[in-house]
């Protein structure tokens, strides 16, 4: 159990971007003030805060300037610099600590930490430069997937290895970076699910979704995940409970895992909301933006339920705009826009949640002018 911390008090958010915007839209609507460290004048976070400062995450006056305003530390994104937030811990509580940042900023650390916790995961090997690659080849084998350890994400650091072909690409991706080489699985669908642990340690599991990616970027969450029955459900649930002690959990925790024919095994972990989780403002009886504030604050959360099944769909670069011109036309649409300046191809900048009716009429709602007739 943590210690209690009830509004007004200050919550302070490192990063400034749609996670935090959303995570303060929450904090603000149980009467918490809050703050938001972030580069970028006017972020998105930053415009429906109390205050933002405008300083680099890295920056350690800035971050501790942040601490002496606030009386718990949360952070949105994963690549904040682990010194810098350990000192600010001083001033200010973080009940996350580092510890699991730590773990699941790099790939490598979040691998073993699931297989020396006997939670299954596609086969891996270290590969720190490039003279690794080869044997690591040899070890995991192909098809595989070489991807730097940290930073990298919507497909961006990796390398596909098929053939020998591809091995100067990755000799080349290794030698700008330490990687990890993992087998690539070959799956039925990607799934997931978020899970918090509130202040009594009560571990609670969001619903089990269905996500569905184009070009390496979530496009849509389907919720619950269609066709899942009640033991597979229940396994998922298990390791997300495990993994949710072992962690030592405070806020939210986003796991993804890929469905294969022999089983389920774990994907990444994210230490924070997640974009699948986006649907559960509309569709849970407590969204994940809450259930991470009431968690960092050492308050309870009851069970987690899906009220109404939903998907979402993320609106990338002119996605937004689109939906925008033609919305008055979709009374059911859900519309989120984050609040970002410039709309660039494969950008975030919103996302629509459709609620109610079945699978297949909720991805056709969802649909866009000069979108595919199908989504795959």
């Amino acid at each position: 159990m943590i210690k209690q911390i009830l509004p007004p008090a200050t919550i302070g958010i490192v990063g400034g971007g749609q996670l935090g915007r959303m995570l303060a839209l929450a904090a603000k609507a149980m009467g918490y003030t809050v703050g938001v460290l972030d580069p970028t004048p006017n972020a998105p976070a930053g415009q429906v805060a109390d205050f933002q400062i405008e300083a680099d995450y890295a920056d350690e006056a800035a971050l501790a300037a942040l601490a002496a305003r606030a009386d718990v530390l949360t952070y949105e994104f994963e690549n904040v610099d682990l010194t810098a937030l350990a000192a600010a811990q001083r001033q200010a509580a973080l009940p996350q600590g580092t510890a699991m940042l730590a773990i699941t900023r790099d790939r490598l650390s979040e691998k073993t930490f699931l297989r020396d916790h006997g939670l299954p995961t596609a086969a891996f090997a270290a590969v720190p430069d490039a003279a690794a690659v080869i044997p690591a080849i040899h070890r995991i084998g192909v098809p595989s997937i070489l991807k730097t350890t940290t930073g990298g994400y919507d497909g961006h650091g990796q390398v596909d290895i098929n053939t020998a072909a591809d091995v100067p690409a990755a000799q080349a991706l290794a030698a700008s970076a330490p990687c990890i080489l993992e087998e690539r699985l070959s799956f039925v669908r990607e799934l997931s699910l978020m899970v918090t642990r509130d202040g009594r340690d009560e571990v609670r599991p969001f619903p089990v979704v269905e996500n569905r990616h184009e070009a390496h970027i979530l496009h849509t969450t389907i919720a619950p995940a269609p066709n899942l029955t009640p033991g597979g459900r229940h396994q998922i649930e298990q390791l997300a409970s495990k993994i949710a002690v072992a962690l030592d959990l405070r806020g939210v925790l986003g796991i993804e895992l890929f469905e294969s024919t022999s089983g389920v095994v774990v994907n990444e972990l994210a230490p924070r909301p997640h974009n699948s989780g986006h649907y559960s403002i509309e569709a849970c009886n407590f969204s994940q933006f809450t259930a991470h504030i009431l968690s960092i604050c050492g308050l309870s959360i009851p069970p987690i339920t899906l009220t109404q099944p939903a998907v979402m769909r993320n609106l990338l670069g002119d996605d937004l705009e689109t939906a925008r011109r033609t919305w008055s036309a979709h009374p059911d649409w859900h519309l989120h826009d984050y609040g970002k300046a410039e709309p660039r191809p494969g950008r975030k900048m919103g996302h629509i949640t459709v609620c109610g009716g079945a699978s297949a009429e909720r991805l056709a709602a969802v649909r866009l002018e000069g979108d595919q007739d199908e989504q795959n």
